[in-house]
């Protein structure tokens, strides 16, 4: 693989957290693979073992070509790519931040990444270890998967849940699921030491549902959501996508609340939001609205912004302060200001689209995004680009691959 940059090689702006980690986490190892005492209290703050602790973010893309099945972890550090088991007719390809969900028909298959990080609140651990497969899930096509520190739940198109032990995947197993009662008209959502749920229970619009970690409902506020598509877990608390806008789920003092963020107006079915894109962490999420356009929704303000950008393919953002990066029809990158619509910027034509793009919304390119770097897959270049989208969308790095990257997903984050 070939790695191509035009200014010296980057360095996380993560590497600021150093200070926080000496000052946050004292008595730790950096090297915490080192052989752990036989007493767990003399193990530093932190530890994990089997890991390497760092000082940055260790980012890596996961990346997969469904029709050869090849699959590459990329190492956003080192810029090297490592081969790692073939899966071929993947139909779709997510990450909970750590774990890569590689769907098929037949199953889903769970990849360990290798790279992920564990937020405290006033500090962050960055953690970096080997990739292993970790074993098959149920659910096929349809499936959905979503995660939080301790339990991963997973929805099959039929409705039916599964809440597996997180700690079970971290192991290298998958272990043995609870399964939800009922059917859900959505995905489920580990969310506040709770699994949130849309209960299909035979009206219009699904009613919200919250259970506790182990299956038993614990509450059932009066909120309700017609269409359920699209999810987001952000700091201000759980976005479920709705026909008439979004609804936000909070929890304060073990009490969860719901809020409605209506469109405002009235919105063709072809122009609502049905799945968002946006930077973990961040609280500002994106969307496609019809083919011309991008919903911005920032759940802080609780306010839906309609960007006009012509045809779009994909689109992101980091949040607040950063441009909304939309990829259009002819393969190029657009810059807009979020605010107030301006467009900012434009690289070249990047990427060409495959024939079957325009049927198959899972050929399409995506574009992820981190604190300092956007990522765009072009799979008939065989490449990556790394952009700094803080720069007028430069290309800081290109990444050349042996494989057709038709999906991306990035972990470390």
């Amino acid at each position: 693989m070939l790695v191509r940059s035009n200014v010296t090689p980057w360095v996380p702006a993560a590497l600021v957290a150093l200070s926080l980690l000496t000052t946050s986490c004292t008595g730790q190892n950096d090297d915490v693979s080192a052989p752990k005492s036989s007493a767990s209290a003399s193990a530093p703050h932190g530890y994990v073992e089997g890991a390497q602790e760092k000082a940055e973010q260790q980012s890596r893309l996961l990346l997969n070509d469904p029709g050869t099945g090849d699959t590459r972890v990329l190492d956003l550090i080192t810029g090297k790519a490592q081969e790692v088991s073939r899966r071929t007719g993947t139909t779709g390809l997510t990450t909970d931040g750590r774990f890569g969900y590689f769907h098929t028909s037949g199953g889903t298959h769970v990849l360990d990444g290798g790279a992920w990080m564990v937020d405290h609140g006033d500090h962050v651990h960055y953690y970096r270890a080997a990739t292993r497969d970790v074993g098959e899930l149920p659910g096929g096509s349809g499936a959905h998967v979503r995660s939080d520190a301790a339990v991963t739940a997973i929805t099959d198109a039929d409705g039916r849940a599964r809440i597996y032990r997180r700690a079970e995947l971290e192991k290298g197993r998958v272990g043995s699921p609870r399964t939800l009662p009922g059917t859900q008209a959505g995905v489920v959502l580990p969310y506040a030491e709770h699994l949130l749920s849309l209960t299909d229970n035979g009206q219009d619009a699904a009613q919200l549902s919250v259970y506790d970690r182990e299956g038993k409902r614990v509450a059932s506020p009066d909120a309700a959501c017609e269409d359920p598509q699209g999810d987001a877990v952000t700091r201000r608390g759980v976005v479920l996508g709705c026909a008439d806008g979004a609804l936000l789920v909070r929890e304060a003092d073990g009490a969860f609340t719901a809020r409605k963020i209506t469109y405002g107006d009235d919105v063709l079915d072809g122009d609502r939001a049905t799945a968002f894109r946006y930077r973990p962490g961040s609280d500002t999420l994106t969307a496609s609205a019809g083919e011309r356009a991008v919903w911005v929704l920032d759940v802080t303000e609780r306010t839906w912004t309609r960007v006009k950008t012509g045809p779009v393919v994909a689109a992101n953002t980091a949040g607040e302060g950063s441009p909304l990066i939309v990829l259009q029809s002819d393969g190029s990158l657009h810059g807009y200001d979020i605010s107030t619509g301006k467009h900012l910027s434009k690289t070249k034509p990047l990427v060409t689209r495959a024939p079957e793009a325009s049927t198959d919304q899972s050929a399409e390119p995506v574009i992820e995004v981190d604190r300092s770097r956007a990522y765009l897959n072009d799979p008939q270049g065989r490449r990556v680009y790394e952009i700094d989208y803080n720069d007028n969308l430069r290309i800081a790095r290109t990444f050349d691959l042996g494989i057709k990257p038709v999906l991306m997903v990035e972990t470390g984050r």
